[in-house]
């Protein structure tokens, strides 16, 4: 199934504010708002700069998708939901391409399957590339007017842009699939000079009181629908680790046999522990000098300070509960960021989750920019949460059952695309995507 935090259709329920109060706060905002999609376009034809077009056409997986398809994908969301509906003498590029880069939207006809993406050699990348041109030529020509619903194009333009940058993030986690696969262990960004010996920062806890607190998004700016309508809800005081766990701690859990020691372990994990042969992290490798990782600088020692990644929520779980500790609450990590000074995210020069160290000051660190952190968290509607009719409506709710909500954001998160109320959501057993996890407690 495509992961449907990356693939989503506009919807009544996204939080999108604009200022209306005169012709000219309209067209600045307009201005604004056409800046960030063309710079967003530009940033997804950035990230393919690197790679070849044998690259851009193969699938590593079930659960990850061809570059190419990346790139098509968001176009065809443009062309669909804002250029057809809303230019009158937009020419469809071809109408093909609805088969081709569908997702997994029902009503709007049939798709070709998600795990043979890999198999589609045509359109080539030239033609993709194409298509993108032809589709962003249109969405100017769409903006130059001023006989259009600049509320409603806005709405949409926003959402067509934090959809793009989720398939930014997602191709770069599949391109990292795909060179892991690759015997040759090629590197899509260069190797930093030297390795990171340091030690990481001494773990320390912070507690928050609970109480009545206020989760989900208000005010102004964008949020999906997930993230809505913001609520109560009820938090016993806990503790929260203050950095992530890393990957010294990582290994000695797993020379303590983490995952040989059945009692660690959820029925389902286990099971999974043993059927496919778990013994590390995704992309570790034992090699004669010790742990490799496999990265998108190619592979490399782990360095012991930085915050694993690549485990599943079972994984995590195990781990926690080895430690002694448990996974937080998506409401008690909301909590512990909204109590936190504002992190800034953004995208490191290094496609790599970094140490944290004293520099990142007090209270909770690497919330943002390192990992996506499992939560306790069943995926589930807010209270009050009711999906949008129509097409829209597969956008979110559908999901909602058998999933685990992610906090925070990971290294490979565009920049200005990360939030406290933010909820991303895998299956448990998902390891592809920069994923860790933060130690929580009772406090006692």
């Amino acid at each position: 199934m495509e992961h449907p935090a990356a693939d989503k259709a506009p919807q009544n329920q996204s939080n999108v504010s604009f200022s209306q109060s005169d012709d000219g706060a309209d067209a600045r905002v307009s201005e604004a708002l056409e800046a960030r999609l063309f710079e967003t376009r530009q940033h997804s034809l950035n990230l393919a700069e690197p790679l070849s077009a044998e690259d851009m056409v193969v699938q590593a997986s079930d659960d990850a998708s061809p570059t190419k398809w990346h790139l098509a994908h968001v176009t065809w969301f443009f062309e669909n939901f804002v250029l057809r509906p809303h230019l009158a003498d937009y020419r469809v590029f071809d109408d093909k391409f609805n088969y081709c880069f569908n997702s997994y939207y029902e009503t709007l006809g049939p798709r070709h399957p998600r795990p043979k993406r890999g198999m589609l050699t045509r359109p080539t990348s030239e033609r993709v590339f194409a298509y993108r041109q032809h589709v962003d030529e249109g969405l100017r020509r769409l903006l130059a007017r001023d006989d259009f619903d600049r509320d409603e194009i806005s709405r949409l333009i926003e959402i067509g842009i934090n959809h793009e940058q989720q398939h930014q993030e997602l191709l770069l986690t599949d391109i990292l699939a795909l060179f892991a696969s690759n015997p040759l262990r090629p590197a899509y960004q260069a190797q930093p000079v030297g390795l990171d010996i340091a030690e990481a920062m001494p773990l320390r806890w912070t507690e928050f009181t609970g109480g009545i607190v206020r989760i989900g998004h208000s005010g102004e700016g964008f949020s999906w629908d997930n993230e809505l309508p913001s609520h109560d809800a009820l938090v016993q005081p806990f503790k929260l680790a203050d950095r992530l766990v890393t990957n010294a701690e990582w290994l000695a859990f797993i020379e303590d046999g983490g995952y040989v020691t059945p009692t660690l372990w959820l029925a389902d994990g286990w099971s999974a522990v043993n059927r496919e042969g778990w013994e590390s992290p995704l992309y570790w490798e034992k090699t004669d000098g010790g742990w490799s990782q496999m990265s998108l600088q190619g592979l490399l020692p782990v360095a012991r300070a930085e915050p694993v990644t690549h485990i599943s929520y079972y994984e995590a779980d195990a781990f926690a509960r080895w430690a002694g500790k448990r996974l937080p609450t998506e409401f008690e990590w909301e909590v512990a960021a909204n109590a936190t000074p504002k992190q800034t995210a953004k995208l490191p020069s290094v496609l790599r989750p970094q140490r944290s160290d004293a520099s990142q000051g007090a209270g909770s660190k690497q919330l943002f920019g390192q990992v996506w952190q499992w939560t306790a968290s069943a995926y589930l509607p807010y209270p009050g949460y009711r999906p949008p009719a129509g097409a829209i409506g597969e956008y979110n709710g559908k999901f909602m059952v058998g999933q685990h909500v992610l906090r925070g954001s990971s290294c490979a998160t565009p920049s200005g695309h990360s939030r406290a109320t933010y909820r991303n959501f895998f299956y448990p057993h998902q390891r592809w995507q920069f994923i860790g996890l933060r130690l929580a407690a009772e406090v006692e």
